[in-house]
């Protein structure tokens, strides 16, 4: 019996992601338009990572019993105060797309001597046990000098993981499944399934 699982998302790299990780294990993740989902716009004015994650799930529990995970993630630049941070996404819509934003980043860094970064991704689980349930991944690493690699999105092409020493867009999809922030806290969530018993 397989165990299924809504993601709170309609972004397709997303969805592939979650589905490679999870998928070997007996679980069948459903993005929002699978199962035409169509949520209300939440707006997501947490100021943490987990609440924003939080405010997605809830969002789409109104319209589900299944059970749900949603993430939220951002990228952490020390030198611009951790920003974009928890605004990640908007940063990049606001500057006209991650290429711009990209740029934008590579022009504010660019007589900057630590250029020390950080990748950070909340996955909340809902509709499985009494609460909501909170898994975590944190990546160290730097701001490439210009973007490098073809595969990725978003920030991917200038993140160096310090664990691999290149860009999330220079791996295959199989190591940064492995080193990724949403990576490592799916495989804290596939622990807690396994050890439930909801995944093999």
């Amino acid at each position: 019996m397989n165990y299924e699982i809504i993601l709170a998302t309609n972004n397709a790299h997303k969805l592939k992601e979650v589905r490679e990780i999870l998928s070997p294990h007996k679980i069948v993740v459903y993005g929002l338009n699978d199962l035409n989902l169509k949520p209300e716009d939440a707006e997501e004015n947490a100021d943490t990572y987990q609440g924003n994650a939080l405010i997605k799930a809830r969002s789409v529990q109104k319209l589900t019993t299944m059970p749900i995970i949603a993430d939220d993630s951002g990228l952490e630049i020390l030198a611009m105060d951790n920003k974009p941070g928890l605004k990640s996404a908007r940063f990049a819509s606001e500057c006209g797309g991650h290429d711009k934003a990209i740029q934008t980043i590579l022009d504010y860094l660019k007589d900057k001597e630590d250029r020390s970064a950080r990748f950070i991704c909340d996955i909340i689980l809902l509709n499985e046990g009494d609460k909501p349930l909170l898994f975590e991944g944190i990546v160290s690493g730097h701001i490439a000098d210009k973007p490098f690699g073809e595969g990725g999105f978003g920030y991917d092409p200038i993140f160096v993981c310090d664990e691999l020493g290149k860009t999330y867009a220079e791996m295959s999809q199989e190591e940064k499944n492995k080193v990724s922030h949403r990576g490592k806290a799916l495989k804290k969530l596939l622990t807690y399934l396994k050890i439930n018993g909801k995944a093999i």
